[in-house]
This record gives C-alpha cells, sequence and structure tokens, in this order.
C-alpha cells in the first residue's frame, strides 16, 4: 500500500509494503481540505497517492508521472478541471488515463459536458467514501485490463520484444517529442547474420529459439524507460534510443554485438564467424535539421547494408568508413 501528499512543492510519498507495483492515483482539487480527507482515508488502499492543488500543476504531473487514474475536481481557478481533462485527451500520450471528475454541480449539462470531454465517471461532493473508492477501484481494474490487452497488441508473439505495430507508434511519438525539444534521437537497425541458413542447416525451432536469444541479448544492452528494442520483421529488431547522441548510441550497440557474440550459439554457416552474430546500422539526428523520421530510419537500414557487404558482425554509423566497428569473429568473443 502507499499514499502521497503534495500541497506545493515536490510531491511527498509514502511506500509501504506491497507485493507489485501498485496504481498511481493522482488528485486534484484546489481546496487542501479535500485533499487532505482524500490522503487521511485512501492511504490505505492498494495505491499509490499523489495530490496537486491546481488544474496546471495537475496537468503537469500527469505529464511527468503518467497516473493510472485522475481524481479532477471541476471547479477551481485558472485552469479547471473542464481544461484540463480537454488538454489530457488531446494529448495522444495522456488521453488514456482515466479521469474521474469530483463535483459539486448537480447539473445534468455540467455532467453531460465532463462525460463528452472524454471522463469515465464522476462523484458528486460531498462524496460518499465507500462509493469514491468502489468506482475508484472499478476503474483502476478497468485500466489495469486495457493495459494489458494493449501489452498484447504491442509484443511480438515469439521474442516477447516490441513488434513492428509499437515500434511505428513509439517512433513517431518520440520523433515528435525530440522535435519539441530539440533532443538528439538514435536508431539502430540490427540483421542476423545469415539466418535463413542458420534455419536451413538447424531447422525452424532452433531458428525460433535463437530469435528468442539474440531479442533477449539486445533489450539487456539498454534499459532506460524510454528505449525500445523491437522486432522490425524476421530477423531483423530495431532499437529506438530517444535523448540518444550518437556516442552514447555508439556504446550500446556495441554492447549488442558483444551480448549477442557472448551467446555463443554455433552458427557453422556464417561467413563472418563460427557463431551466431549481428550486423548494424546506426543513426543519429536532431530533428528539426533537414529531413524526417523515415529518412532516419532510411539511413539507418542503409548503413545496416554498408556493414553487411563490409563482412558484417559489425556495426556501421555516423563517420565511419566501410570497416565501422567489428565483433570479434572467435566463440564468445567481445566486440571491439
Amino acid at each position: 500500500m502507499s499514499g502521497a501528499a503534495h500541497h506545493g512543492g515536490e510531491p511527498m510519498t509514502m511506500h509501504f509494503a506491497n507485493p507489485r507495483p501498485a496504481p498511481l492515483v493522482l488528485a486534484v482539487d484546489d481546496v487542501p481540505a479535500n485533499l487532505d480527507v482524500l490522503v487521511e482515508h485512501l492511504h490505505r488502499e492498494d495505491i499509490e497517492l499523489t495530490v496537486a492543488i491546481s488544474g496546471e500543476e495537475g496537468l503537469a504531473l500527469a505529464q511527468e508521472l503518467r497516473p493510472d487514474l485522475i481524481l479532477l475536481d471541476v471547479m477551481m481557478p485558472g485552469m479547471d478541471g473542464f481544461e484540463v481533462c480537454r488538454r489530457l485527451k488531446a494529448d495522444p500520450e495522456l488521453a488514456d488515463i482515466p479521469v474521474l471528475f469530483l463535483t459539486a454541480a448537480h447539473d445534468d449539462v455540467e455532467i453531460e459536458r465532463g462525460l463528452a470531454l472524454g471522463a469515465v465517471d464522476y462523484v458528486s461532493k460531498p462524496f460518499s467514501l465507500p462509493i469514491l473508492k468502489a468506482r475508484m477501484h472499478n476503474h483502476l481494474a478497468l485500466k489495469r485490463k486495457s493495459d494489458e490487452l494493449a501489452q498484447l497488441a504491442s509484443t511480438d508473439g515469439l521474442t516477447r520484444v516490441a513488434n513492428r505495430r509499437q515500434f511505428d507508434i513509439s517512433f513517431e511519438s518520440e520523433w515528435l517529442r525530440a522535435q519539441r525539444h530539440g533532443r538528439a534521437l538514435s536508431l539502430i537497425v540490427v540483421d542476423v547474420d545469415h539466418f535463413k541458413r542458420f534455419n536451413d542447416r538447424y531447422g525452424h525451432a532452433e531458428g525460433d529459439q535463437c530469435l528468442k536469444r539474440v531479442a533477449e541479448a539486445l533489450s539487456s544492452c539498454s534499459r532506460r524507460p524510454g528505449d525500445l528494442v523491437a522486432r522490425y520483421g524476421g530477423e531483423e529488431f530495431v532499437a529506438l534510443l530517444p535523448d540518444t547522441d550518437a556516442v552514447a548510441a555508439r556504446a550500446i550497440g556495441e554492447k549488442m554485438l558483444a551480448a549477442v557474440s557472448a551467446l555463443a550459439i554455433a552458427h557453422a554457416d556464417n561467413s563472418a564467424c563460427c557463431n551466431v552474430s549481428v550486423s548494424l546500422g546506426l543513426a543519429t539526428v536532431v530533428p528539426g535539421e533537414p529531413g524526417s523520421a523515415a529518412d532516419l530510419l532510411a539511413s539507418a537500414d542503409r548503413r545496416l547494408y554498408r556493414a553487411k557487404a563490409a563482412g558484417r558482425n559489425r556495426m556501421i554509423g555516423d563517420g565511419d568508413g566501410d570497416g565501422g566497428t567489428a565483433g570479434d569473429p572467435r566463440s564468445g568473443g567481445e566486440a571491439r
């Protein structure tokens, strides 16, 4: 269980032992006494509670924390609950967060307005705490099921990394975010060397196991929340690295070469070495410079093919000649 109080400044969060991560609930109300009531009565629930005392602060915390549910007061000075809800639903990254309005209004027109803006429910003030808790938990359960379905829809069935659809969505989102903030965005396209030959010699069942292990190795090389490793198709993978310049991306690529080499999966028909290896194409850009997201992907893809033409088991990125950064051809060798 966990709870939090926040009356300006940094959120103050109280943590208690919990067998699984507790859902995060954000409560927004301009009256501190109302927030005190929520903290007092919800801190024993199986949630983590963070509170804000204005619409502006609530919106900022929603963008920062991505809560699982928002309890939102309607009548607030400055940015009221309706405007907060409108902005939440207009943001693709926040639109799926359920909003439960806390309102003193009993006007059907006002209630209809809130629901039309995208709120999932409302509780009238002075609210019944048992009803508030029941509705809160109902919507958290629905959100959890929705998230689980979304996870299934975005995951590659074989390798359990993100699928092509999820990559396309994340790539577009991260490109726009990098444009807004003027930050670097890097992309690494990865191809398993001579994978058809591997399947022909060892069989498709072994090929599937190989792809699973390679995907796990690639994923282990970058663990920041915003990073994404996805199966792009067949034996090709892609790593999306937001806020990552060319130097940092190269370091991750070198880790990937080493991690796959360390698997030491025998591949007698690999021209690059005696084990399974990968070739990598790396590209980095700061969106806003000439070019598009499609250009970044095409650049990484061209460099992948240069890496394959140069002998495979290597990475080619910004400033590389034809040789690029090669992996060790020996069994279990490290990238160099």
